[in-house]
């Protein structure tokens, strides 16, 4: 699996300075922190993922959630259930069959309702599990953070594979002002042992604007909220130093009908708040619709400018030399404050890529790429 696969190899060249690299479930943690890209959710009860997958339907497609908790009606899990089971056996069969590999199949996360529906799902489908990355936890807290660990632990270790956990960050424990450095607190030690279990750290933004009954409309970005800047901001500052925190859904999307007015309006918006999810430190972002996974892969794409950046800070990380001038000389670079960004920017180039010079998101973007 690799981002913009799609691109024929004239294509890739016109556009990229170095193209992305190919990477899958057996990557390092620290690549698949990175590589989640645009999210795509699904809800566990529609009947085609399987053949969506394998048939390469939405071809942008690197990671996806078949969700089995909000996505779909409370009496609908069980026949959710029941309809993972059969997709996760028809991909296994295809991999066996050798008609693709896993190493062809998207990141795929299995978003539960409970940590004992970990168990359940494995009894269901068996060692066809193999063929997921691991699992979302929705509303996690405290009271059920060892207990998500401790079942994913176990089904991994029962069907011989490597699965993570995404923890969502999401209930009134984490928005409520006094209430959330002890929450931290907790599942920061709830965390301590199984780091290398979580990929990502991600946020029910939807959750946290339910609590006060605030929803943002099109035109306006999640940090244009003042208690949502606030509480990704804290989310960050404290787990962004050992996990990757990924950014929020954008709620938003072209219908059939809409007004060419609107589908301007939609996609500026994600634009916008994809920008200052990176700008904040969030990398990778929920999205609920096949047309929004194009931007958002777009703009996580390296400049060649922020590349060469980093490529120079790495190469002077000694006591010789403190600062240098930008190669483009419009900047200075700083090499121990910058040494962590540049780290991040050359593992990313590797991810999606670095732009030529003159080259930019709107390049993926265009028509003829489409055709």
């Amino acid at each position: 699996m690799n981002y913009f696969s799609y691109l024929t190899e004239f294509q890739q060249k016109g556009i990229f300075h170095m193209p992305p690299q190919p990477f899958s479930k057996f990557s390092s943690k620290e690549v698949l922190s990175y590589s989640l890209g645009a999210t795509l959710y699904m809800p566990a009860t529609r009947t085609d993922i399987a053949d969506v997958i394998l048939t390469n339907k939405y071809r942008e497609l690197v990671s996806m959630v078949i969700c089995l908790e909000d996505a779909i009606g409370d009496d609908e899990v069980e026949k959710g259930e029941k309809q993972l089971a059969e997709h996760l056996h028809h991909l296994s069969e295809a991999v066996n069959m050798m008609q693709c590999s896993q190493e062809s199949l998207p990141l795929i996360f299995i978003r539960v309702r409970t940590p004992e529906q970990i168990r359940k799902l494995y009894q269901l489908v068996g060692s066809s599990i193999q063929v997921i990355t691991g699992f979302v936890f929705p509303k996690f807290t405290p009271m059920n953070a060892r207990a998500y660990l401790a079942y994913t632990k176990q089904v991994a270790t029962e069907a011989e594979t490597i699965l993570y956990g995404m923890p969502v960050l999401e209930t009134e424990d984490v928005m409520y002002k006094e209430r959330r450095l002890s929450t931290f607190e907790q599942l920061a030690t709830c965390l301590q042992n199984d780091k290398d279990l979580i990929l990502n750290i991600r946020l029910g933004a939807t959750d946290f604007c339910g609590l006060y009954g605030i929803r943002r409309t099109a035109s306006t970005t999640i940090y244009d909220i003042s208690m949502m800047r606030d509480v990704i901001s804290d989310i960050v500052n404290f787990f962004g130093r050992d996990y990757v925190v990924s950014g929020p859904v954008w709620e938003y999307f072209q219908s059939s009908n809409s007004l060419s007015l609107q589908t301007t309006l939609y996609e500026e918006g994600l634009k916008k708040e994809t920008l200052l999810d990176l700008v904040n430190g969030l990398h990778g972002k929920t999205v609920i619709h096949p047309s929004q996974m194009r931007l958002v892969q777009a703009l996580n794409v390296v400049s060649k400018e922020d590349y060469l950046d980093a490529l120079a800070i790495l190469n002077k990380g000694s006591n010789e030399i403190g600062v240098i001038k930008s190669e483009y000389g419009n900047k200075m670079n700083e090499v121990k404050p910058h040494d962590k960004w540049a780290k991040k920017t050359i593992l990313k180039s590797k991810i999606y890529g670095v732009f030529h010079e003159n080259n930019s998101y709107e390049d993926l973007l265009a028509k003829e790429i489409y055709v």
